[in-house]
């Protein structure tokens, strides 16, 4: 691993000081200011419960506890931990800030692997400022879900995979890189208990390297690399996989696509039907979302989700009837709705492959991240009259600066140090988790791409550094 302790003097220490305690602050703002919960989070609260009362893995979906895979176990695994102290909800947000200030530091030795040595001291210091400062993960601290414990291993996983790439090309025989390697599979492994998609991750070193190794000489590094990470995945994943053998009979690594309770329905034709047209994170609230509180009505869609009024009727006698407790899209009416998602990706397949995704993409990126804030989150149009100017619009309008000054330095650091062992590999992360969150999942939500948030900063931590010539 690049040496960075020569960097430490007390203009760095001040720094690293003044950083942790404004970031301390505006975590414990959001904790004690604006905390939050959703049914999700009642969930893991309960796993975890189990984990410490029952000393198992049980879920009352009502008939009885019964060992479930609804959820993989990292997070209530770390939400267990923290009952063995205390069962104060607050105590949960308090170490989720302290988790998160954690991922800054990672964060700002992860900037300065990147770069260059001269720099490395300053690019260090502005990404630890850039994200004990910035509120996207930091407002998460306030919500016992997975995001910040997932982020926080995220970068942790980065920060081990650009090491083992650095350490494979910037010495004589890439000496000792195996190890990075396997303990990046690893870490990725311990992500994946805490998000299921996690393993996506794996992609980046994959395109990395592939751009580096493309010949044919090279192919049995490439495969070498590839086994030690599969390796370290697995290893990480085997205990899970093996609980749920003995427990329920069934391979299952992670968890299934979609999440259900016993017995439950899910309506696969319908979510196929909203990958045609749903691009709005506040469509995903209104559909999505009150998806089983129903019934949903017509007028709960945006006129994109119809090509014809035809279709829109079609739609309307499909939920017509679906007014059971819970609300549920039955099997027959879910058929019509797979038929109807292939009629409109017949007729329009770019809009179902390309402009559909790219929309989606947008959206998870540069939706102000207001959604646990009681704002709106509405910033548009940007030219108001002072007079009209309140507090909703202006966080707004803060939230999405944010949004467009993150990326935009990203850029420019990602650009300035382009030819930087490790830089490929951050930006193939970004991209193809974007991809796989716009393309795979059912809803838009922003907060599905926070553990991007770290790597865009230390991208964007590069444009304060020195250029380098090559690698």
């Amino acid at each position: 691993m690049i040496q960075i302790r020569n960097a430490w003097d007390r203009r760095t220490g001040a720094h690293v000081v003044a950083a942790l305690l404004i970031g301390l602050a505006l975590r414990l703002f959001f904790v004690f200011c604006y905390p939050a919960a959703d049914l999700d989070s009642e969930l893991y609260q309960d796993l975890g419960r189990s984990l410490v009362e029952k000393h198992t893995y049980v879920y009352d979906f009502g008939s009885g506890l019964v060992p479930t895979d609804i959820r993989v176990p990292g997070y209530p695994l770390f939400l267990g931990f923290i009952y063995l102290f205390s069962h104060s909800p607050k105590a949960i947000l308090v170490v989720q800030a302290l988790v998160d200030l954690g991922g800054c530091l990672l964060l700002a030795v992860l900037a300065a692997v990147l770069a260059p040595e001269e720099s490395r001291k300053r690019v260090a210091i502005v990404a630890l400022w850039l994200g004990a400062t910035c509120p996207f993960v930091a407002n998460y601290a306030a919500l016992a879900l997975t995001e910040v414990l997932a982020t926080f291993l995220t970068t942790a996983a980065l920060l081990i995979l650009v090491c083992a790439n650095r350490r494979e090309f910037e010495t004589a025989t890439g000496e000792g890189s195996w190890k990075f390697w396997f303990l990046g599979g690893v870490l990725v492994g311990l992500g994946a208990l805490v998000r299921p998609e996690t393993p996506i991750m794996l992609a980046a070193p994959a395109i990395a390297l592939g751009l580096r190794w493309f010949k044919p000489a090279h192919w049995l590094l490439l495969i070498r690399t590839g086994l030690l990470l599969a390796a370290g995945l697995l290893l990480a994943l085997l205990p899970w996989a093996a609980r749920n053998w003995v427990s329920m009979n069934k391979v299952q690594f992670l968890t299934t696509r979609y999440f259900q309770s016993p017995g439950s329905y899910i309506p696969e034709g319908f979510y196929a039907w909203t990958h045609t047209w749903l691009t709005s994170y506040g469509d995903g609230e209104r559909v999505m979302n009150r998806l089983e509180e129903g019934p949903l009505q017509v007028a709960d869609f945006p006129s994109s989700a119809f090509d014809s009024p035809q279709e829109s009727e079609q739609v309307a006698s499909l939920l017509e009837g679906q007014h059971t407790e819970p609300y549920v899209i039955g099997e027959e009416p879910d058929a019509q709705f797979a038929a109807l998602a292939r009629e409109r990706t017949a007729r329009r397949p770019v809009r179902t492959y390309l402009a559909v995704p790219l929309r989606r993409m947008l959206t998870l990126w540069f939706t102000p991240r207001t959604e646990l804030l009681p704002l709106s989150g509405n910033w548009w149009p940007a030219q108001l009259a002072w007079t009209e100017v309140d507090a909703d619009w202006a966080f707004g309008f803060l939230f999405a600066t944010l949004n467009f000054l993150y990326l935009g330095l990203a850029l420019v650091g990602g650009i300035r140090l382009w030819k930087a062992n490790g830089v490929a590999l951050l930006v193939a992360f970004v991209v193809v988790r974007t991809i796989f969150i716009a393309v795979e999942h059912n809803s838009v939500e922003p907060r599905l791409v926070l553990p991007c948030v770290p790597a865009v900063l230390a991208l964007g931590a590069l444009t304060w550094s020195a250029r380098v010539s090559g690698s």
